[in-house]
């Protein structure tokens, strides 16, 4: 039976820009890994509300589940929470679970729940929410889709909220053979490698090192006695 797919769904002018770099997506699929879940796919879009209308909708029918990113926050230019509740055409407005968690906060460290903090109890119709231990302003599950923050330290705790709700498969493992020889000179004994096991997943990542080309093979499945004699095939037949 294979694993439950994912998508993430990074949104924010900043990091097509370039002015910020995401780190939310290698955490993200480090984590999915772990869980038996297989991230399959990773859009990017601007704060532009029919682009990411248009994406929740789509990844939302392709995969199990879709996690975004950015675009949560008390400002104008956080709209996803209202783009997201148009893709399920779902009513949004101020929930009073998130208000009151909202509202306990600010009172707590002596600031005013104004209109701006405000804008993140709002939450669309049916939403549940996620839990959200490191500034409390809460993210939310719709249908298959789970909304979160964008700053990575917040995005991490929502991420540790939703992961053990979730069903996963088999954790995918692999193994690393560092090769001093160019992708040229192994091709061909990596090509029938990948037609003996096609099974696993068999990847070549070259490099450079003081002149010298190699390669980093890695041999990914969720199989691990598998992995080692697919492993030990490459090695013998490498001759290393």
């Amino acid at each position: 039976m294979s694993n439950p797919t994912a998508a993430m769904l990074v949104i924010g002018d900043e990091i097509l820009s370039g002015r910020t770099r995401d780190a939310n997506m290698h955490y993200l699929a480090g984590e999915l890994t772990k869980q038996g879940i297989d991230l399959s796919e990773v859009r990017i879009v601007s704060d532009d509300a029919p682009a990411i209308e248009a994406a929740a909708k789509a990844l939302s029918e392709t995969y199990d589940h879709v996690f975004t990113s950015g675009g949560i926050g008390p400002t104008h230019d956080d709209i996803t929470a209202d783009c997201i509740a148009r893709a399920f055409r779902a009513h949004i407005d101020v929930r009073d679970d998130a208000r009151a968690l909202l509202q306990a906060h600010y009172d707590n460290s002596g600031l005013e729940l104004n209109a701006a903090r405000l804008r993140m109890a709002r939450i669309p119709d049916g939403a549940v929410l996620i839990d959200n231990p490191v500034s409390t302003a809460p993210g939310f599950t719709i249908e298959n889709v789970h909304v979160m923050a964008g700053v990575p330290l917040v995005f991490q705790a929502m991420v540790a909220s939703v992961l053990p709700k979730l069903t996963g498969g088999s954790p995918l493992l692999s193994q690393t053979l560092r090769v001093n020889r160019g992708e040229g000179d192994i091709a061909a004994t990596l090509s029938a490698l990948a037609g003996a096991f096609d099974d696993l997943s068999i990847g070549c990542y070259p490099f450079q090192t003081n002149g010298v080309f190699g390669a980093n093979v890695v041999v990914r499945g969720t199989d691990g006695a598998r992995i080692d004699v697919a492993m030990t095939r490459l090695a013998k037949e490498l001759q290393l």
